[in-house]
């Protein structure tokens, strides 16, 4: 636009930051950096998360699902996560908004959760199906990258022989053409999908890892298996039943990072049971904070943390 108007690209964005957005008269402006509130988009379906605006500074974000994204999502953005600063700020939304949200969803996060319950009393709370099924993930990787680091330190120990013997090293190789230390890392992003998702190539490599690694086998089935007790609409009441034969699974298994998970969901079921209600996610705002840091990318960073949020509730308040 300057150049349309032959105006120097620093003169415009000054003159745009002064004059013409209306930066100068924003009524919260004082306080931006620390807290803004928009009570007036306050629904009855909210989202609490948390997002990384500059250099790793988390700021707690409450959004409408209502507005699905667009003008009207943000009803607050807070410095911090601790729950007591968070608490304070949207305590000054008026007691009858705050009575009116029936349902909000969150991460497993303590502080999520007390937010939620001293500030939305009459709302029901959700945890997020997508955290749950990433630490489901995380186990799985886990048990694949201590195979892995064992692949690596066998290979380090056959080169240092076949160099001491001055032979030519022989690195055993599958029929994909994968060596063991490639297999483990190959096989990855395979493992993150279900079954129905894998290609041709993948399939194969499955096959291989599987044989090679039949605890591998057994935990991908108890990741898949909490995957698609998720993807099927079922009622709670036979959604406990299935979580229960899981958890059976879990303990003869003998996996202790899915041991730790079992607890996990132990100490958070009846809001983890809450999604199968109406099997509402966390996915309006992981796909918002998606917008935050994209915005903040096409303008390579953030250096006026306070006109960029003044931009951003432009786009989003």
């Amino acid at each position: 636009m300057g150049e349309v108007y032959g105006v120097p690209g620093k003169t415009f964005r000054r003159q745009y930051k002064k004059s013409l957005s209306g930066f100068k008269d924003w009524p919260q402006k004082p306080h931006a950096e620390d807290w803004i509130l928009y009570p007036e988009n306050c629904s009855c379906s909210l989202s609490l998360n948390e997002v990384a605006l500059s250099q790793g500074e988390l700021y707690t974000v409450l959004t409408s699902k209502t507005a699905k994204g667009r003008k009207g999502s943000i009803v607050a953005i807070i410095k911090g996560t601790q729950s007591e600063t968070v608490i304070e700020q949207l305590l000054k939304i008026g007691r009858k908004l705050r009575k009116n949200v029936k349902e909000i969803t969150l991460d497993m996060a303590g502080s999520m959760k007390l937010i939620a319950k001293r500030c939305f009393p009459d709302a029901i709370k959700v945890i997020d199906r997508f955290h749950v099924q990433k630490l489901a993930t995380e186990a799985l990787q886990e048990l694949r990258i201590n195979y892995r680091w064992e692949a690596i330190e066998l290979e380090n120990r056959l080169l240092d022989e076949a160099k001491k013997k001055k032979e030519p090293i022989e690195i055993e190789t599958f029929e994909n053409g994968d060596t063991r230390k490639q297999l483990l890392a190959r096989s990855r992003y395979l493992l993150y999908k279900s079954r129905e998702k894998w290609m041709p190539s993948q399939i194969q490599r499955a096959e291989i890892l599987f044989t090679e690694y039949p605890d591998l086998k057994k935990a991908y089935g108890l990741s898949d298996g909490l995957r698609k007790i998720y993807n099927q609409n079922i009622p709670k009441s036979i959604a406990m039943t299935k979580l229960a034969h899981w958890f059976r699974d879990v303990e003869t298994s003998g996996f202790k990072s899915f041991s730790v998970l079992r607890k996990t969901i132990m100490n958070h079921y009846s809001d983890i049971l809450n999604f199968f209600d109406r099997r509402s996610t966390n996915a309006s705002a992981e796909s918002f904070n998606a917008k935050i840091k994209n915005f903040r990318l096409q303008f390579r960073g953030v250096k006026d943390r306070t006109f960029f949020l003044f931009r951003l509730t432009k786009l989003f308040a």
